[in-house]
Parts: structure tokens; sequence; C-alpha cells
């Protein structure tokens, strides 16, 4: 049975090094006093950066874990310097439930399911 949580607070180090991985340097992401003129006020991270640090969570507990396919969700966004709570728990054999949501209030950013082989 998998039932793992985890809290992690992103920083816009992790946005810009996300960015410069992934080739998304949209603004949104990266450019903070673009940011403070959107609704969103600041910087959001990339949802594959939330799903990463969810798929990390998953390998330190099982290394040898494999990703058939994944999908997700994102509703709402996370925020660099935002205390965020992410689970993995198991759904059904060869399914897994993934959560991230705001520590202060329970906003769901990331819903998804991931299938792995078993």
């Amino acid at each position: 049975m998998i039932d793992l949580q985890e809290r992690w607070t992103p920083t816009q180090a992790e946005f810009d090094a996300f960015a410069a991985v992934s080739g998304d340097d949209n603004a949104i992401h990266v450019d903070p006093a673009f940011c403070a003129e959107t609704t969103f006020g600041r910087t959001v991270s990339h949802g594959m950066l939330l799903y990463a640090k969810l798929w990390g969570m998953l390998k330190r507990h099982d290394a040898d874990m494999t990703q058939v396919s994944q999908n997700l969700m994102f509703p709402n966004p996370a925020f660099a310097g935002e205390e965020l709570v992410l689970e993995i728990s198991e759904a059904a054999p060869g399914r897994l439930g993934m959560r991230v949501t705001r520590a202060a209030d329970g906003t769901e950013c990331l819903l998804g399911e991931a299938v792995i082989a078993c």
C-alpha cells in the first residue's frame, strides 16, 4: 500500500532552473515584474515541476517504480514561496492518485493519476 505525503515550498530559483532545463521560459514562470501586473500577482509554477516533485517523492519510496502513463489536471496555480502539500496514494493496484494542494487553504493545484507497472 502506498500512502505518501511531503511538504515543499517552491522557490523562484527552482522555477528558473526548471525553465532552463525544460525550455519553458514563459514570463508567467520566470518574470516576477511581469507577473506583478497579472491577475496572479506573482510567478506561477510549471505544472510539470509539480509532477516532477511528486514523481521524485515516489522514486525515493521505490526506486524501481516504472510509470506507464499519467493523467494530470492543474485547476489552480502554485506560487513561489507558498508551502504545498504533495500526496500520493494507491487508488487501486497499479494506479496512484496524485494531488498537490496549498498548505494554507487546501486549494488544489494538481490532481491526477499515474498508472505504474506492477
